[in-house]
């Protein structure tokens, strides 16, 4: 095969019987509990990327299949010439500190971080759970930019913060941080997603610089999976799982980690949604 022919592999249903054959557990249920540990470099931001999605939710969101769906936001719709939008949020939906989401959190937060690519005259709090979104210039795509892993949605819009201080929406509470080092997070008990994501009960998050180090604490068991590790600390060293592939070696598993049957393309770690989509199996 070649490289292209190995990627459109691991992007198709053919990929679940391949890692199945392998001794993966794609075709598994996704299964909660556990600790789900991983080791990521220092370079790429890769550490913040994948806490930060943990931690926070967005309006909007793509799944690993490419389709836009609903995240905090639960319906929307725009005037005719793309300009004016309203979103209808989530109800019941609570921030780790205990406080309520409401429009006000979510347009404090848009106004604190703008919307990248889109030209936002105004943003709007109507009523508790209703969003009024106000464009300079007509946006259909508008509801898909807002999907993106900066358009955070923290309490009173206090951002950016430091990990050690993040307050989100998301599946996971933040237990302990270390910039550029260690990440630590709980699952938050009840969450909306129960039952959908945020399947582990602990996700640990491990800076290690070396490549070859990170293929060694994975066959060593230290981690369950590992971003861009050395191929030749692994290849025959051991039963893993890889994506997207052997030679093209982005993550690479244990065999006891579940991995979903499609996996965001982009950006790395699943699109920054590794700790909520992967599980232990």
């Amino acid at each position: 095969m070649t490289r292209i022919d190995r990627r459109a592999l691991f992007t198709s249903g053919a990929a679940a019987a391949l890692l199945a054959a392998a001794g993966g557990s794609v075709h598994a249920s996704p299964k909660a509990g556990g600790v789900l540990r991983l080791a990521v470099p220092r370079e790429g931001g890769m550490l913040e990327q994948a806490a930060r999605g943990a931690v926070y939710d967005t309006l909007t969101e793509i799944a690993p299949d490419g389709l836009l769906r609903g995240e905090l936001a639960t319906s929307w719709q725009s005037a005719p010439d793309a300009r004016t939008w309203t979103f209808d949020l989530r109800g019941g939906v609570a921030f780790h500190d205990g406080s309520p989401l409401t429009a006000a959190d979510a347009a404090a937060s848009l106004n604190a971080l703008g919307v990248t690519g889109a030209d936002v005259r105004s943003v709007t709090a109507l009523g508790g759970h209703q969003l009024l979104l106000e464009l300079a210039q007509p946006n259909p795509h508008l509801p898909y930019l807002l999907a993106n892993a900066d358009q955070l949605i923290a309490p009173g819009g206090k951002l950016p913060v430091p990990l050690t201080d993040a307050v989100g929406t998301g599946c996971y509470r933040v237990e302990r941080a270390q910039e550029d080092r260690h990440f630590r997070a709980a699952k938050v008990p009840g969450h909306y997603k129960a039952g959908v994501a945020g399947w582990a009960d602990t996700i640990d998050i491990i800076v290690i610089p070396d490549s070859a180090v990170r293929a060694e604490a994975l066959r060593d068991g230290y981690v369950d999976v590992a971003a861009l590790p050395e191929p030749r600390g692994l290849l025959k060293r051991g039963e893993f799982l890889y994506y997207p592939s052997s030679r093209d070696m982005a993550l690479a598993a244990r065999h006891d980690v579940g991995i979903p049957r499609k996996v965001g393309q982009r950006a790395p770690l699943d699109d920054g949604r590794i700790a909520e989509r992967w599980w232990r199996a």
